[in-house]
């Protein structure tokens, strides 16, 4: 293990299909429930793709200020919103901590991509003076973090890591870095993803990314299934209170799992495919391991990134082969993305959640839709039904967009 601080997760809050909250995630989750339904936030009648992972009856008004909400993009909305939740189950009285040691790195993909379509139509149709003049500061991607930071009083280190889908795993393993290394002794971290619209979901169709199983929303998102025919669209946020060991331990605090090591990795190769070698998610799955001091052989549960696309489930798995060998046939993995739909820049935050909750409750999720097995994907995917298994160590994989991928390892906390 690398030297320096051990990072303990004390806290965590979810804004997910699943519901708005902690519980009604995992329980979602454990039960092998779908969130994916069909898209209500905006019109879809014209696309091929007419069904998404929407956080339902969101109200930010809950959360902050009606007046600060208004000018906020959805996805730092709940940005927002997570973090509150993480910080009140870390149980943290934000006005007794010292603001300057308290940091936020998050992970996006995408910023306000939403508003950034629906101001543009106005200034075409209604003209500049109909902009928003809050329109820039809604829309860039560091204003999740900016957000937070400004309305939880958190004054210290503050980063923004958008590399895609990989964005929120990254963010984590970069916050605990900064507490290992002692610029921090909380970092509120995880990721928020809020652009679901016509325009995001149209360019994602063109290059044929994701499912057009309309007619059965619950049972479009299928990793490693044969069938698979693209992942689902989705929003949603997580967050996480890191802690260096020595200031939860002074407060008193409940200590969820350590995060024990992370990797990244560039696959230096293709602009949207992932490399079918597997190299690239390799590397970032030993380098995570070796920070961690851990050896294949320890790990008990991967969370796959599982997108439920041809190309990313049929890497994954061969990275997985290529580092585990045979261990790889004797370590369960699951793909949270089966009921929630894919996050984009949030769903390694998300996934860490699960991951954490794996330890704590000895509970597998199940990979769900998993019904036709692919002769090339021959894995354990824990199909359809959690599985009860004692998990001390997880690896959780997220690979995005540009061949950017990071990896996180989780150790249970045994004092």
């Amino acid at each position: 293990m690398d030297e320096g601080r051990r990072v303990v997760i004390t806290g965590m809050g979810v804004l997910s299909p699943l519901g708005e909250t902690l519980d009604a995630y995992w329980s979602g989750l454990v039960s092998g429930t779908s969130g994916v339904a069909p898209t209500t936030l905006f019109d879809v009648s014209e696309l091929p793709t007419r069904i998404a992972g929407e956080v339902k009856g969101f109200n930010a008004d809950k959360y902050m200020d009606s007046k600060e909400a208004r000018r906020m993009a959805r996805f730092s909305q709940m940005a927002v919103a997570a973090a509150t939740l993480a910080t009140q189950d870390a149980r943290l009285d934000l006005a007794r901590e010292d603001g300057e040691r308290m940091g936020v790195v998050l992970g996006n993909g995408n910023g306000g991509f939403d508003v950034t379509q629906d101001q543009t139509r106005l200034q075409m149709t209604k003209g500049m003076n109909r902009v928003s003049p809050f329109l820039i500061p809604m829309v860039l991607p560091n204003m999740a973090a900016a957000n937070v930071s400004r309305l939880l009083g958190l004054k210290g280190y503050t980063a923004t890591s958008i590399t895609a889908c990989a964005a929120g795993t990254q963010a984590i393993g970069e916050a605990a870095e900064v507490i290992r290394r002692g610029d921090s002794d909380v970092v509120v971290t995880g990721g928020a993803e809020a652009n679901l619209c016509q325009l995001g979901i149209a360019a994602f169709c063109v290059m044929r990314a994701l499912s057009t199983r309309n007619e059965e929303p619950q049972k479009a998102s299928r990793p490693f299934d044969k069938d698979r025919d693209g992942f689902v669209p989705a929003e949603g946020a997580a967050c996480l209170v890191l802690e260096s060991l020595e200031h939860a331990e002074r407060r008193g605090a409940q200590v969820l799992a350590e995060v024990a090591g992370w990797g990244v990795s560039s696959d230096a190769k293709h602009p949207v495919a992932p490399d079918e070698t597997g190299d690239g998610a390799v590397r970032a799955m030993r380098w995570a391991l070796k920070k961690a001091g851990v050896v294949p052989d320890e790990v008990d549960y991967i969370n796959a990134h599982g997108t439920s696309t041809p190309l990313n489930d049929a890497a994954e798995t061969k990275a997985i082969k290529l580092l585990f060998g045979e261990r790889a046939y004797q370590t369960p993995i699951s793909s949270t993305k089966s009921m929630i739909g894919h996050t984009l820049g949030a769903s390694g935050a998300l996934e860490a959640v699960a991951c954490v909750m794996t330890i704590r409750s000895g509970v597998i999720h199940p990979t769900v839709n998993y019904t036709t097995p692919d002769p090339e994907l021959d894995l354990d995917y824990v199909p359809n039904v959690a599985r009860k298994k004692d998990v001390r160590v997880v690896l959780s994989n997220s690979f995005g967009f540009g061949g950017q991928n990071a990896c996180l390892v989780l150790r249970k906390w045994e004092g």
